[in-house]
C-alpha cells in the first residue's frame, strides 16, 4: 500500500507525517515578521475552494512558500492544542477528545499538498525543502505527545466511568482508549529528561529516513540501462520495446535508443522476456543493488544507525524491542504471533520453490547452454515453464491488458458492489498533466468523493504504487467527503498508443484501488477513524480482496479487450490463466516472506550492532533461502521499513491480511458470485464503511460469520493444507 498517512490515532493531530517521515538537517532562516504576515495569506494555508467542498490548490503552489508555511501552520496547530490543554473546564470527551478532532486543519491541508510533491515530484528544490520540513514536523509531534496538561486531560477521560457506563458509544470509547494508549506509547509518561532524549532520537530518525529515501531515489535515477544493439531486444514483446523507446526519448536518448529504467515496472518485464542473459544480469544487479553500491548513496550506515536508535527508543519507552513497541496496537499484538504465521507458510513456500527451480533447470539443460539458474534467470525460465505446463504465454495476455480499459473495469466492479459511479471531470487543478480526476457518486447520484489518478513513472517519483488521502471523510460538524488518489509507475506508451501493462501490474492497479474504495466507502463521525485508519495488519485486507475482481468473468470479458481489435480475451486464454492461478507461488511467496522475516529479525535483534549486508547474508543462510531468488526488497532499499516507521516490524502485515483475504474470497465463492448483493452489503457494512470504529477482528467475524480460517491462505496459494 505505502499509503501516506499517520496511524489511525495519531491522525487526530497530524496529517501524513510518519509514513513520509524523512529528512536531513538543513539550515533555514527564521521568517521575518513581515514575511510571517504575508505567508498567512498564502494559498497553501487557506481553506480549499472550488466544488465538492474544496480541492487542493495545485495551480497556486509556490515552492519557496512551503518552509515558512509549515512554520506558521505548526504554530497555529500548537496554539489550538494548548487552548484545549489549558482550559479551566473539567475534562470531557467533547471538550478534549472531540475538540482535538477539530485541530490542525491548516497543517493537514498543507501536508496533503507538500507530501504529494515529496512523493510524486521530488525534483528541483523539493528535496531540500523536505530536508527542512520533516524535522520540524517530528519536533511538533513530540511537543504534542509530551504536553503534560493535555495528556492529563486525556488520561482523566480514559480512566473515568464514562468509558463503561454508556455515556460514550463504541466509536467514542475506542477513540479515547486509542488516543490514551498512543500518548503512552509515544512517551507521555516519561520524565522531562527522558522526553528530551526521546525527542533527540525522533528528530535524528526523521533525518535518517529522508536520507535513506533520497538515496534510493538517486540510485533509481542513476542506473539506467541503455541499449543500442537491437539484437539485445530479442524476445521482448513490441509493447515493452515501445515503452523502452519512449523512456529513452523522455531522457533525450542520452545513452541509447532504448532505456531500461531502474524501477520494478521496467525491470520486471525485461527480465521476464529478454533472451540476452548478460543484459538480464546487468539489469538485475542495477535493481537489487540500489542503496548498496558503496558510494555516497549507500544506505548501510544509515540502516545501522536507524536500528540502534529504534532499539534505544523502545528500551526508553519500556519495550523489549522496536518490534514489540510497533506491534502493540496491531491485530497480531506481538512479534511471536506474526512469526508463527510466517514460519507456518515458509517451509511450504521453500518446497514449492524447489519444484519450480527443478522445472526451470530441466528446460535450461535441454537448451544445451550449460547454465545453472541464477536470480536473473528466474522470471525468464518461469515463463518458459508456464508455456510448457499450461500452454500460457503472458505475452499473449498483455495485448488485452490496456490500462485505461482496466481502470474502467475496476470502476464497473465498484459500481456493482457498492453502487459507485465514476465520471471523469476537467477544469480542476492538478499537479502534473498525467493526473486525471474522477467524481464519485452513489446509486442515488449523491456525491461520494473525488478520486485522483497519477499512473505513470517519471523522474522524481518514488517507485512502487500507493494510495494517498488528500482529505479524509468525517461527519463531526458537517459532512466532509474524501479526496483520495492512486499512484503508480507504469511505463507510459508513446503518444497515441495504448498503455499496456502486465497481469501483475493489473493486480497492483486493483489492489491500490481497493485502498481508495476503503476511504471512499467510509461513513464514520470522526476523521481519525475513517477509511484506512485501521490497524497496520488489517489495512491491506480490503485492498488485497479487491484484487479478486480483476479475475472475475464479468471484468475479464468486458474490459480485457485487445488493444488493436477491441475483441474480448478468448475464453480459452482465460481458462489457461485460471488454470495457472497458483503457478509460481513459490517464487512470489518466498521473495515476499524473506523480506518480512528479515524485517522482523532486524527489529528483534535489540541493541546489538548490525552490519546490514552481513546480517542479511547470515539470516538468509539461516532461513535456507534459495539462492535462485532475491528478497523482494533487499535491506539497503527496503523503503517500507527504513523511509519511515510506518511498516517497520510490520511488513508481515501483507501475509496477515491475506489470510483474511483468502477466507473472505471463499465467502463470495460459497455464495456463487463475487457480485452477490448480500455478501457485498455485508462487506460494506462490516468492513469497508466502519473504519476503526469497531475492533477489526469483530468486523471480520460479523462479515464472515465466524473468526478467520487461516487454512484458506494455504488453499489460495496452492500449498498443502495439513
Amino acid at each position: 500500500m505505502n499509503t501516506l498517512r499517520l496511524s489511525s490515532v495519531a491522525a487526530i493531530l497530524f496529517g501524513s507525517l510518519l509514513s513520509v517521515c524523512m529528512a536531513i538537517e538543513t539550515d533555514t532562516n527564521s521568517t521575518p515578521e513581515k514575511s510571517t504576515d504575508m505567508i498567512a495569506q498564502s494559498p497553501l494555508l487557506q481553506p480549499w475552494t472550488g466544488p465538492h467542498g474544496g480541492v487542493p490548490p495545485w495551480n497556486q503552489v509556490r515552492l519557496e512558500e512551503f518552509v515558512p508555511a509549515f512554520d506558521y501552520a505548526i504554530a497555529e496547530a500548537e496554539e489550538e492544542i494548548d487552548a484545549i490543554a489549558t482550559q479551566s473546564e473539567r475534562p470531557t470527551f467533547e471538550n478534549t477528545i472531540e475538540a482535538l478532532e477539530r485541530t490542525g486543519e491548516m497543517l493537514r491541508r498543507l501536508e496533503a499538498v507538500f507530501f504529494v510533491y515529496a512523493s510524486n515530484l521530488n525534483v528541483g528544490s523539493v528535496p531540500d525543502i523536505e530536508k527542512a520540513v520533516v524535522p520540524k514536523l517530528s519536533e511538533h509531534e513530540d511537543r504534542v505527545y509530551q504536553n503534560l496538561p493535555l495528556f492529563e486531560r486525556i488520561q482523566a477521560i480514559a480512566k473515568s466511568d464514562a468509558m463503561s457506563d454508556g455515556s460514550l458509544d463504541l466509536a467514542q470509547t475506542r477513540l479515547t482508549k486509542d488516543l490514551y494508549d498512543t500518548f503512552v506509547r509515544k512517551g507521555a509518561r516519561l520524565t522531562v529528561s527522558e522526553k528530551a532524549k526521546l525527542s533527540q532520537m525522533n528528530t535524528r530518525l526523521a533525518r535518517l529516513f529522508t536520507q535513506f529515501s533520497q538515496n534510493v531515489l538517486e540510485d533509481e535515477k542513476g542506473y539506467v540501462t541503455w541499449v543500442n544493439d537491437e539484437e539485445q531486444l530479442a524476445g521482448l514483446p513490441e509493447s515493452i520495446v515501445s515503452a523502452m523507446r519512449n523512456a529513452a526519448i523522455e531522457r533525450d536518448e542520452e545513452g541509447g535508443k532504448y532505456a531500461i529504467t531502474n524501477t520494478r515496472s521496467s525491470m520486471d518485464p525485461f527480465l521476464t522476456y529478454a533472451k540476452d542473459r548478460g543484459l538480464r544480469e546487468k539489469v538485475w544487479r542495477n535493481y537489487y543493488n540500489r542503496g548498496d553500491n558503496g558510494d555516497q548513496y549507500d544506505n548501510n550506515a544509515l540502516i545501522a544507525e536507524i536500528l540502534q536508535l529504534r532499539a534505544a527508543r523502545a528500551k526508553l519507552l519500556g519495550y523489549a524491542t522496536h518490534a514489540h513497541w510497533r506491534m502493540e496496537p496491531t491485530m497480531a499484538k506481538d512479534p511471536a504471533t506474526a512469526m508463527d504465521l510466517m514460519l507456518k507458510v515458509w517451509p511450504k513456500a521453500l518446497a514449492r520453490v524447489r519444484e519450480e527451480v527443478a522445472d526451470m533447470q530441466a528446460i535450461a539443460d535441454a537448451e544445451g547452454n550449460g547454465i545453472t539458474i541464477e536470480p536473473w534467470d528466474y522470471r525468464y525460465y518461469a515463463e518458459l515453464v508456464r508455456k510448457e505446463k499450461y500452454d500460457l504465454d503472458l505475452g499473449d495476455v498483455k495485448p488485452y491488458m490496456q490500462m485505461d480499459k482496466l481502470i474502467e473495469g475496476m470502476m464497473w466492479a465498484a459500481g456493482k458492489l457498492y453502487g459507485m459511479q465514476f465520471k471523469q471531470i476537467s477544469g480542476l487543478p492538478v499537479f502534473h498533466p498525467d493526473v486525471t480526476i474522477w467524481e464519485v457518486t452513489d446509486a442515488d447520484d449523491k456525491f461520494v468523493g473525488l478520486w485522483y489518478l497519477d499512473p505513470y513513472a517519471r523522474e522524481g517519483k518514488r517507485s512502487g504504487a500507493w494510495m494517498t488521502d488528500y482529505r479524509e471523510q468525517s461527519n463531526l460538524d458537517e459532512s466532509i467527503r474524501p479526496i483520495v488518489s492512486n499512484n503508480s509507475n507504469f511505463v507510459k506508451a508513446s503518444e497515441g498508443e495504448a498503455t499496456l501493462i502486465s497481469w501483475d501490474d493489473a493486480v497492483t492497479l486493483f489492489h491500490e484501488f481497493g485502498h481508495a474504495l476503503h476511504s471512499l466507502n467510509s461513513k464514520v463521525k470522526y476523521r481519525s477513524q475513517a477509511g484506512t485508519n485501521v490497524a497496520r495488519d488489517y489495512v491491506e485486507f480490503p485492498s488485497q480482496l479487491n484484487e479478486h475482481w480483476l479475475e472475475t468473468p464479468e471484468v475479464m470479458s468486458k474490459f480485457c479487450v485487445h488493444y488493436e481489435t477491441g475483441e474480448p480475451m478468448p475464453q480459452a486464454l482465460i481458462d489457461k490463466i485460471n488454470k495457472a492461478a497458483t503457478f509460481n507461488q513459490g517464487f512470489s511467496t518466498t521473495e515476499y516472506l524473506a523480506s518480512a522475516l528479515m524485517d522482523m529479525k532486524l527489529h528483534l535483534a535489540g541493541d546489538v550492532q548490525i552490519d546490514p549486508d552481513a546480517f542479511e547474508k547470515a539470516t538468509l543462510a539461516e532461513l535456507e533461502m534459495p539462492r535462485e531468488i532475491p528478497m523482494r526488497h533487499r535491506t539497503p532499499q527496503f523503503a517500507h521499513i527504513f523511509s519511515s516507521d510506518s511498516y517497520s516490524a510490520g511488513y508481515y502485515s501483507y501475509l496477515w491480511s491475506d489470510a483474511l483475504t483468502a477466507d473472505a474470497a471463499e465467502r463470495f465463492e460459497e455464495a456463487g458470485s463475487f457480485y452477490d448483493p448480500d455478501v457485498a452489503k455485508s462487506l460494506h457494512d462490516n468492513v469497508m464503511s466502519v473504519g476503526d470504529t469497531i475492533d477489526p477482528a469483530e468486523g471480520f467475524k460479523k462479515f464472515r460469520g465466524r473468526p478467520v480460517d487461516t487454512k484458506a491462505l494455504l488453499r489460495k496459494r496452492g500449498f498443502p493444507v495439513e
